[in-house]
């Protein structure tokens, strides 16, 4: 039996604004990372949330 597994869960909050930086001003991630999001990989979807974290954090990358 082949378990199910769950999508990384998007960390979109409905606001979708971004910046003069391209990020979301609400979930902070890219045009391209809001853009991808359906089409990426769990472990894509891992890498774009601690780049989030790292912008949260006062590191634009």
């Amino acid at each position: 039996m082949t378990e199910q597994i769950s999508p990384v869960r998007s960390p979109c909050m409905g606001v979708c604004a971004l910046d003069e930086n391209d990020l979301c001003i609400a979930c902070r991630r890219s045009g391209m990372e809001i853009a991808e999001w359906g089409v990426l990989t769990n472990d894509q979807r891992r890498e774009v949330i601690e780049k989030i974290e790292r912008r949260y954090q006062g590191e634009i990358c």
